[in-house]
């Protein structure tokens, strides 16, 4: 008997009915410098739209969604995941005070199940329209053999644009600036391995069960989509210009590491903890695990996902423009000086950066 592809576990038909399902949801998230149809070996973007800057400067991100993707395997829910998947992409990106243009994403599984693979990509395109971005582009790759049939990853990669005397760095912020959280809608995309060690080990919970803390069934809360910046970030800056010093996405490394990676290394940053009310999946993570509140810090975003440093002067301006696009904001500290030999709570990632200090 001969062998074949399909012999394999390389399904190819199953791959064109998931384009095929996926098609509108592709279509539905573009921009005006889309150039081409579905379907092309290559995206299309009319880099003419970028003759408008005086010195452009392109930024790119990559990015994945990490364990959270066994969540969505386990529960039967794929349509949420690729706006995790933007939602790190484009945050970091904004950071530096670029505009997002476009994504192109990357699904490695073991068995193409076409619904699934569509509702995949449909959550990207969601994310990409929440972030203002085009879905350029994307691979889909059938892996038998190496993964099992019902488990993927993904991935993604995105450029964005900034105008070089809009580009917001470090070296921007100054001693008696002040700092403003945004809050997050939860575990976002980050420290799953340890929000699954603890709440779904043998001791643990069951993702349907129904967590009065939390309002809600476990599996609800461990899917809730990464709450996506971008828009508002970039309205922020273009409100404030040059009093808006820079962002920071708050990612893996938890708070600390990522503020003081955006800062000047003669600069710390004080974080009052008495600003805010960590969320309730924290408490439940460090109360399950006895997880040290240390720990905590260092993996979760703790209820804030994205810090904006602004001129002291113009803190009101920023928090009233945050809360009128929905958004909880709050001054949680500010920055000064740093002192010989200031460490920080945090290594800033990367290992170059200012420090900062969580108080109280």
């Amino acid at each position: 008997m001969s062998d074949s592809y399909a012999k394999a576990g390389v399904d190819v038909e199953a791959g064109e009915r998931a384009v095929a399902l996926m098609k509108a949801s592709v279509l539905s998230a573009s921009r005006p410098e889309v150039i081409g149809d579905f379907g092309g070996f290559a995206g299309l973007f009319d880099a003419s739209a970028l003759t408008k800057y005086k010195k452009p400067i392109l930024a790119t991100g990559t990015d994945g969604v990490g364990t959270k993707v066994v969540i969505a395997q386990r529960l039967g829910i794929h349509h949420t995941v690729g706006i995790d998947l933007v939602a790190m992409i484009a945050d970091d990106i904004v950071v530096c005070g670029a505009e997002p243009l476009f994504l192109t994403d990357y699904i490695a599984t073991g068995k193409v199940e076409p619904t699934v693979i569509a509702d995949i990509v449909r959550g990207v395109a969601t994310g990409c329209k929440q972030a203002g971005m085009a879905l350029l582009g994307g691979e889909t790759a059938e892996h038998p053999g190496v993964m099992a049939a019902g488990e993927y990853d993904i991935a993604g990669a995105g450029t964005g644009v900034v105008e070089s005397e809009n580009l917001l760095s470090a070296d921007r912020v100054q001693s008696g600036d002040v700092v403003i959280a945004m809050s997050s809608s939860g575990l976002h995309s980050n420290g799953y391995s340890l929000a699954r060690h603890v709440l779904l080990g043998d001791k643990g919970f069951k993702l349907e069960a129904h967590i009065d803390e939390l309002g809600r069934t476990l599996g609800e809360e461990m899917l809730e989509p990464t709450r996506i910046y971008t828009k508002s970030c970039l309205q922020l800056a273009s409100n404030l210009q040059t009093s808006l010093r820079i962002f920071s996405h708050v990612t893996g490394g938890g708070l600390a590491a990522n503020l003081a990676r955006v800062l000047p290394e003669n600069l710390a940053a004080d974080i009052d903890r008495k600003t805010w009310q960590v969320p309730a999946i924290f408490n439940l993570i460090a109360g399950v695990g006895k997880v040290s509140q240390a720990d905590m810090e260092q993996t979760f975003n703790q209820g804030i996902g994205m810090f904006a440093v602004v001129a002291q002067d113009v803190a009101d301006k920023a928090l009233a423009d945050l809360s009128g696009q929905g958004f909880t904001a709050f001054v949680c500290g500010n920055v000064r000086n740093r002192k010989d030999n200031e460490k920080g709570d945090a290594a800033a990632k990367g290992g170059k950066g200012g420090a900062v200090f969580l108080t109280n």
